[in-house]
């Protein structure tokens, strides 16, 4: 197997296009055809992980940090990050990242969090924008269900929960065919009308590929009309952070103990108590001061998160309480989401979680 399969299939779970702009999620070591030999995943790409990867003879690391973030002027080893990248190379380590593309789906980062620590009803809490857009094209009246399958096979027509969706309104399309062409209808050289459907469907952007791929091979025009419009929908899966709610509610102090347990805290960094209940829980793996005031503007009772600096823990008000649990603490079970999606989908391929703990922050 080729290290590309594994690689489009990850995209399946997370595509690059919804990682922010200041991101470097992707292939950063090493070819994609070459063929896979196992695979780690990680939450860090470091050296000892490499290494790890190296006596395990597994030439692929799925982590979830990119090991390199910003550019590189020198590979001379002078730091860790320079050191794991010449020790990828000289090995032919292939080193893939999942970072913030992986934090902006419903299933992702902040999923795995939720299903933890056991929230229900959950959805995105800040979705991200111009990720939606909408197809319109015109078929034949006989070939209208025919495409429409080809459209929904390809991804597009979901909205939350349903599939499927589409709206199709019956019209006449008129066209004359010139010299050169072989049309499916009509007569060349003169003016020919034939009853259409106009058929709109909503798809996630980063389909628009294949999406129109599969329209032109389904659709029997030999040219065929169609448009493509980005939309300002917001898709519900995709984005930042999670909102959710408990089974049941819990007293601020066994909510605190509940994290500490699932998530094996030494300890929690929070701000002041409330005297509430906790019942609506929003989240955001790592660093998640950034959604605080989304937080408080669906009226949540606790925020989990990683990574607040000592003012922003003002922002809490009375209003809420703020759970800083850890930047690695916060996302280490991504490294089960991403060995368990892997074996779902290739069961009888080595796909091992690494042994070596990469955090680089201690407790006294």
């Amino acid at each position: 197997m080729q290290i590309s399969e594994i690689i489009s299939f990850l995209e399946l779970l997370a595509h690059p296009s919804l990682q922010e702009s200041y991101d470097n999620a992707g292939l950063i070591t090493g070819d994609p055809q070459w063929n896979c030999s196992g695979i780690i995943c990680s939450l860090d790409a470091t050296e000892e992980v490499i290494n790890e990867a190296i006596r395990k003879k597994c030439n692929l690391i799925v982590a979830h940090h990119p090991i390199i973030f910003s550019g590189l002027k020198k590979i001379n080893g002078k730091n860790y990050v320079e050191k794991a990248v010449i020790t990828a190379i000289k090995n032919d380590i292939a080193i893939y990242a999942i970072h913030t593309n992986l934090d902006n789906v419903l299933t992702g980062v902040s999923g795995k969090m939720a299903s933890l620590i056991g929230l229900q009803n959950t959805a995105v809490l800040a979705p991200k924008p111009s990720t939606l857009k909408k197809l319109f094209t015109f078929v034949p009246a006989d070939k209208v269900e025919e495409v429409k399958q080809a459209i929904f096979n390809a991804g597009g027509g979901f909205i939350g929960n349903y599939s499927e969706c589409s709206f199709t309104v019956e019209g006449t399309g008129t066209f004359k065919a010139g010299a050169g062409t072989d049309p499916y209808v009509g007569i060349i050289g003169e003016q020919h009308q034939e009853k259409e459907g106009k058929i709109e469907v909503v798809f996630p952007a980063h389909l628009e590929v294949s999406i129109v791929k599969a329209l032109l091979a389904a659709h029997p025009y030999e040219e065929v009309a169609y448009d493509v419009v980005a939309l300002d929908n917001r898709h519900p899966a995709t984005g930042s952070g999670l909102v959710g709610e408990l089974a049941k509610p819990m007293e601020e102090n066994v909510f605190l103990t509940h994290l500490k347990s699932v998530f094996r805290l030494k300890i929690v960094r929070h701000s002041p108590l409330t005297g509430k209940m906790i019942k609506k829980v929003a989240l955001c793996g790592g660093a998640g001061s950034f959604l605080v005031s989304r937080a408080l503007g669906v009226c949540a009772d606790a925020y989990v998160t990683a990574d607040m600096k000592y003012h922003e823990f003002f922002d809490a008000n009375g209003r809420l309480l703020i759970a800083d649990i850890g930047h690695y603490e916060s996302e280490q079970f991504t490294i089960d989401l991403l060995a368990e999606y892997l074996e779902q989908k290739f069961p009888t391929f080595a796909v091992l979680k690494t042994g070596v703990m990469t955090n680089p922050v201690n407790y006294f």
